[in-house]
């Protein structure tokens, strides 16, 4: 059996077994995956693409952010303006906290965005039912929790009479109705 060599405070080498040299390499990975490592970068929200789409300033360079865990209406379809429009109020130079988790497959930040104040962005959209809890991507009971209050409340678009969930839109954008 081989053995690695790690070096004790003392300086003398100490042998770890492989299999405890590959749990702790595993612990390590799901700490990563796990987010327990994500980045966090301070800037200014200098625009606002969509509900859950903005570009923050960050020392110079603008970043595009795309808000975890949610989903907002497209800007073409029912409530699309005003989920842009409530994002930059909350938000539109603003400095603001985002906690970096990954990119997605168009290379924009994946991450939690706190306000000044300290809420978080992403759960605001969602309680004021301006977007939708992104159950494929996200396990986030909090979000869920928030969509399923703003969903019996008829807050935002739950105040539609068929509300289509962006994903469904933008397979079908001229084929679904869009709500009221």
């Amino acid at each position: 059996m081989i053995h690695s060599e790690a070096v004790t405070k003392r300086g003398a080498p100490r042998r770890i077994h492989p299999r405890v040299g590959g749990v702790l390499v595993g612990l390590a990975l799901i700490a990563l995956a796990s987010g327990a490592a994500a980045e966090t970068i301070i800037g200014r929200v200098v625009g606002v693409t969509d509900g859950d789409t903005i570009t923050v300033l960050v020392d110079g360079r603008a970043r595009v952010v795309r808000l975890l865990g949610i989903d907002a209406p497209e800007r073409r379809q029912a409530y699309g303006e005003r989920a842009k429009q409530f994002t930059a109020t909350l938000a539109f130079g603003k400095t603001v906290r985002v906690q970096l988790r990954e990119r997605d497959r168009y290379e924009r930040l994946l991450a939690e965005v706190f306000l000044p104040d300290g809420r978080s962005l992403n759960q605001e959209l969602v309680r004021a039912g301006y977007a939708w809890w992104f159950r494929r991507y996200s396990r986030d009971p909090i979000l869920a929790r928030l969509e399923s209050e703003a969903r019996d409340a008829r807050r935002g678009l739950w105040a539609g009479r068929q509300p289509v969930p962006p994903w469904d839109f933008r397979r079908h954008p001229s084929g679904i109705p869009t709500g009221s």
